[in-house]
């Protein structure tokens, strides 16, 4: 049996198989240790923590390739970081890598308005050294080359995680440094058209959220509508949870099951299809076309829905109510728009408030009050307006994951020498053909 025929992949000239995968000839493979300087942080316990004095972060200010302080209040008091931690302390430009939870292998860069601050376990910081570009380092610790080395040496159980140990294991494909800049600007050119998407989407958001406020309040009207507004409970305009499976349904009956976890933020993003006898007990709520789905369980996270798929047979969970407005009192689209609204969400806070479990009830969501123009078609052409802002939003949103796509494409063939962007150095050396 050939190398071919066995799976093996051919190597073509110019290039050599390696521990890690074939790269070109001229490029090396270096050991991590070799080209960065990594530490852990030290592990802190709960009652070291302060209010003031040293910030100290963890995995959950990694955000987005930088740190986000505003969501964590740990410190540790000065006299004690002054006196034991001091070597822990960040510099601007530290990478950062997230090595432990659901989130390990999320790195974010330091910058000079995030310091001063140390760091806690769960979080490496990495510092480039020798030869190695510093964006060549940071686009191979984001690329699956990186992770999938990780992913290899680390065990699963509920908390996997990673350190200094493993990493002094990982191998990096290291080009001359003319060829890991070029690699790196590149890659820098795709990260700034994503960030230039995200800005875009924020903007059109906060418009959207601007717009909701203006138009779903009666402040700004219409033109050709006019009229007294007037305040609604839910229970006035639509029928609560109006449909049930009850528990004698055919054991046989299948139908297309919706979770809370399938929504996303006004988004159907999944579905699963299900047997009653063996179905979730949460699913029981029957869907109709035109139907508004509220999560009444962590309802904080809008997991709201406006149920217009062509899904044959659908049924969500119990942690939704379901809202099926009344023929002639109220429009779909209007209701569900309220749900994302301000004055919506401060009655739910308030229903939450002092509860330890953060849920409300079908009775809570039937009084919750909405402001309602006298006229079905200014209701719809208030939803229309918020519909084609979410359409357009959606649609930079996919513009977005396409082009985050590309980039992890990008990474793959440009960090294994698959495609080259500076002339090789190896007689003979030809593109990369899979």
């Amino acid at each position: 049996m050939t190398e071919r025929q066995a799976g093996a992949e051919e190597v073509p000239p110019g290039y050599k198989r390696t521990e890690a995968g074939v790269i070109p000839e001229d490029w090396e493979l270096k050991m991590l240790p070799e080209v960065c300087w990594f530490q852990e942080g030290p592990g802190l316990r709960q009652w070291q923590f302060k209010t003031s004095g040293m910030k100290v972060i963890n995995v959950t200010n990694l955000e987005n390739g930088v740190l986000n302080l505003d969501n964590t209040d740990r410190h540790i008091a000065l006299s004690e970081f002054n006196r034991v931690y001091q070597h822990f302390s960040i510099d601007s430009g530290d990478m950062v890598i997230a090595s432990s939870g659901n989130s390990y292998g999320k790195t974010a860069v330091v910058r000079d308005q995030d310091l001063p601050l140390m760091m806690n376990t769960s979080v490496i910081r990495i510092k480039p050294v020798g030869k190695i570009i510093y964006g060549y380092l940071w686009t191979f610790l984001n690329s699956s080359l990186f992770k999938d080395q990780i992913d290899l040496m680390i065990t699963g159980g509920a908390q996997p995680n990673f350190g200094p140990y493993h990493l002094k294991q990982v191998l990096l494909p290291f080009p001359l440094p003319q060829e890991q800049r070029a690699i790196a600007a590149a890659l820098s050119d795709a990260d700034g058209l994503i960030g230039a998407l995200d800005a875009l989407i924020e903007k059109k958001r906060a418009i959207k959220q601007a717009t909701m406020q203006q138009l779903l309040t009666g402040k700004k009207r219409l033109p050709g509508f006019e009229g007294e507004w007037e305040t609604k409970q839910l229970c006035e305009i639509a029928d609560i949870d109006p449909e049930n499976l009850p528990s004698n349904t055919d054991p046989t009956y299948s139908f297309n099951y919706i979770s809370l976890e399938q929504v996303d933020n006004g988004h159907l993003i999944g579905y699963s299809e299900e047997v009653f006898s063996a179905a979730p007990s949460r699913a029981r709520r029957v869907l109709r076309y035109g139907d508004v789905l509220m999560s009444t369980v962590r309802p904080n996270l809008m997991a709201h829905l406006h149920y217009r798929e062509q899904i044959r047979n659908a049924v969500c969970s119990t942690g939704f109510s379901v809202l099926r407005v009344k023929h002639g009192l109220a429009d779909s689209g209007f209701l569900f728009a309220h749900l994302f609204d301000s004055f919506v969400n401060k009655q739910i806070e308030k229903m939450l408030a002092g509860s330890n479990y953060p849920a409300i009830s079908s009775r809570d969501v039937k009084l919750i009050e909405i402001t309602c123009p006298p006229l079905l078609p200014e209701q719809r052409a208030i939803a229309a307006i918020l519909s084609d802002m979410d359409a357009e939003i959606t649609a930079i949103e996919r513009r977005r994951e396409k082009a985050q796509q590309i980039k992890q494409g990008m990474m793959q063939q440009l960090l294994t020498g698959k495609v080259r962007l500076v002339e090789s150095g190896c007689k003979g050396a030809q593109p990369y053909a899979e």
